[in-house]
């Protein structure tokens, strides 16, 4: 997928991450996971573009591919660095170290993120120690100033992340992320370990970050109903390809791809006297190690045809959309259902 636009931050070309499987005595290599499977999308500066699909699609394994916490099978990661695009996938580890400055993380559990043997303005504090060359005083002024911009209180600095509360413990992982001033924010699943009510006050401090500070994000998550109120784009991904995107208003509205349709009819619809009827999908998911043939979707699609068990789809513009992409062989005559119907 190649975008001419002058506005892209990120554009991701071909991706591929294939996981060894080992077995016997000798653990010889007898099949490789498809985790991510040849994904192309770009992301444009300020915006925030959702990623979506069941768990163990191979969602993670994106965001850690775009920064090398995990090493790409395949594939080209451009992200534009002083105003000249650079391929993540090739760079020493200088040129890494650079780009992660400008590309942050914040993960989904924050317990098991944080280190329990520092207090919270280490934690904070510790990308400035490592890259930034800040002296002591300088350090406790910026964390100070983090914590606050997060919704915490300077005088918290000194605590551990045994004294803070699920969300409070989130909102430290997000201030350490904004610690070296990134560009770009992977948000893995940042609110999947939290209550509904502590969802919403992170959900909103994130919208709020982004617009003082321009960020842009990718979302991670498998909750449709979290990711169509934060992002501006949608990416649905299944077995490691992602297989439609759209605007977040006209994919949640009229979907064309049969998988993310039956992704909306899974969404718990919150009015009791509501007439809509909840369409679970049937079926499990393959083994990502021996994907089926044709389209991955084809055994638990509802309108399947001969073609594809056979074809592999490919993800391309609509004919009445170019921004609305999908890789299904019958996309401009199926009328599917959106979350709006």
């Amino acid at each position: 997928m190649n975008n001419n636009e002058n506005n892209i931050l990120l554009e991701v070309n071909n991706l591929k991450k294939y996981f060894p499987v080992r077995k016997g005595v000798l653990k010889r290599v007898k099949g490789h996971v498809h985790a991510v499977d040849d994904v192309n999308f770009f992301i444009r500066d300020g915006e925030t573009l959702g990623l979506v699909g069941e768990s163990g699609c191979g969602k993670s394994s994106v965001g850690r591919c775009i920064v090398r916490l995990i090493e790409p099978t395949s594939g080209e990661i451009q992200f534009r660095m002083k105003d000249d695009y650079h391929d993540i996938t090739k760079l020493d580890n200088e040129g890494l170290a650079e780009a992660r400055r400008n590309i942050q993380i914040v993960f989904q559990d924050p317990l098991s993120s944080l280190d329990p043997r520092m207090n919270a303005g280490n934690i904070i504090g510790e990308p400035l120690k490592a890259n930034a060359g800040y002296n002591r005083k300088q350090r406790n002024d910026r964390v100070a100033e983090l914590l606050e911009q997060v919704g915490l209180s300077a005088n918290q600095m000194n605590r551990y992340p045994h004294e803070f509360s699920g969300g409070q413990k989130q909102r430290i992982g997000i201030a350490r992320s904004l610690a070296l001033n990134p560009d770009l924010v992977i948000c893995d699943e940042p609110v999947a370990a939290l209550d509904v009510s502590v969802q919403a006050q992170i959900l909103n401090l994130l919208e709020d970050l982004q617009d003082k500070f321009g960020l842009t994000y990718l979302f991670v998550a498998h909750d449709l109903s979290v990711v169509e109120h934060v992002s501006d784009r949608v990416m649905v991904m299944y077995l490691g390809k992602i297989v439609e995107m759209a605007a977040s208003e006209v994919l949640y509205k009229k979907p064309h791809h049969p998988y993310t349709e039956a992704l909306m009819h899974s969404i718990p619809v919150g009015d009791p006297k509501s007439q809509k009827e909840r369409q679970p999908l049937q079926g499990g998911v393959p083994d990502p190690s021996d994907p089926p043939s044709g389209c991955y979707f084809h055994p638990r699609c509802p309108y399947k045809q001969k073609i594809c068990e056979e074809q592999q789809p490919e993800l391309k513009p609509r004919q009445d959309n170019l921004d609305h992409y999908s890789a299904c062989h019958f996309a401009d005559s199926l009328d599917l259902d959106g979350f709006y119907v």
